[in-house]
């Protein structure tokens, strides 16, 4: 109690606006995601009660590229989801307060009896994966784009399944040569005898962790103390045959700059940086905002237009430009005028995939600003937001 009553005191917010809170609880059945969701939400209404004044909105939530763009946008207050999630909120000033002590690892695992050995063995044949917000998803298609090719150039087809267990059936009837997974599935799997082993491992990255704005930095040891005295959050961690830990920055270095990064060149358009973008729309430029309506309103360049990417492609080079929508038409009937698109940074695929469908219709003087809102932001430009409700 002593410690969320100084975390309210160090830390309370100037603002009338309720605490906002994400839960993704990560890969899990549907019903195991409730479960942890109810359990973390019950801990942390608790833990933090006393720095809500105005009372809390804990969300749920089963999209983690939603959450990856929320939190450089800096959307909700606290998060607890999986380190990807993480990864890109400590990269945008959260900080990191208590996590679970179990590391996640994504393997390619085959059949015992498979000729393939590493990954350039498997160039040409059929994958199976979680969906693409999945942190096994984001931590193999790192590890490829790392290898210098693309889920999509390096495979023949793609299954892609919500469960994890799901793969183990797809590698059995043979319609998978190679699936990711998390180690501690494969490992069960291999404790149940199955005739399977892994070809590659990522590098382990964190668990679960609970991530805190840094305008409520200051209260974060606070926090870090009333969560560890929670006797809910230790009935949690028991149910997961976890403990709680502590993680730092540094633990995110890995999973931050892994997986969704953009390429740093795109041909027809010009890469720009914030300093350019400012010259450009001194001379007339139209910043095209390529990010979500509720990301927009937390925070844009003065004068910029909202054109939303809506995005159900690949996160790669070879995305497939017809599953995604974007009306090109709103960037104005002037082929040649200047034009800058932008989102929410490097890891942002939507200014990328709307620079392309520009430079494909024509358009002459693409400038694509990869570092986005979030690099603008960070270097001192004024911005317009939205008045807190």
């Amino acid at each position: 109690m002593l410690a969320a009553t100084a975390f309210a005191q160090q830390s309370a917010p100037p603002s009338t606006a309720p605490l906002r809170v994400l839960v993704n609880p990560g890969d899990s059945s549907e019903q195991s995601r409730v479960a942890l969701y109810t359990a973390w939400k019950s801990v942390l209404e608790q833990a933090l009660r006393r720095h809500a004044p105005n009372g809390m909105q804990v969300v749920l939530s089963a999209d983690a590229t939603a959450d990856l763009g929320a939190t450089r946008a800096k959307i909700h207050d606290v998060y607890v989801a999986p380190a990807h999630v993480v990864g890109s909120a400590v990269r945008y000033g959260y900080a990191p307060v208590l996590g679970m002590d179990k590391p996640v690892q994504a393997v390619l695992v085959v059949p015992r009896d498979s000729s393939i050995t590493n990954l350039a063995q498997a160039q040409g044949k059929r994958l199976g994966l979680p969906l693409q917000d999945s942190v096994v998803t984001y931590l193999v298609r790192g590890e490829v784009n790392a290898a210098n090719t693309t889920i999509k150039r390096h495979f023949a087809d793609v299954y892609d399944t919500r469960y994890q267990d799901a793969l183990l059936p797809c590698l059995k009837l043979l319609r998978c040569d190679v699936v990711g997974v998390e180690k501690g599935v494969f490992d069960r799997w291999v404790a149940a005898g199955e005739p399977v082993r892994a070809i590659m491992e990522s590098k382990p990255v964190p668990n679960l962790t609970v991530v805190i704005k840094d305008t409520l930095r200051p209260g974060a040891e606070s926090l870090q103390a009333a969560l560890a005295e929670s006797a809910g959050l230790a009935q949690l961690l028991r149910g997961e045959n976890a403990k709680a830990t502590t993680h730092t920055i540094d633990d995110f270095k890995y999973v931050s700059t892994l997986g969704y990064f953009t390429p740093r060149a795109l041909a027809g358009a010009t890469v720009v940086d914030a300093k350019a973008v400012a010259q450009l729309l001194q001379s007339g430029a139209t910043y095209v905002d390529t990010r979500n309506d509720v990301e927009f309103k937390a925070g844009h360049v003065p004068g910029a237009i909202l054109v939303p990417y809506h995005e159900k492609s690949h996160k790669d080079a070879d995305f497939d430009a017809k599953l995604d929508q974007f009306d090109v038409a709103k960037l104005g009937p002037d082929k040649n005028a200047p034009l800058v698109l932008a989102c929410n940074g490097p890891e942002c695929w939507k200014s990328f995939k709307a620079s392309t469908a520009a430079v494909k219709a024509g358009y002459t003087r693409v400038h694509w600003f990869r570092g986005g809102f979030p690099e603008w932001r960070s270097s001192g430009m004024k911005f317009d937001a939205a008045a807190a409700q």
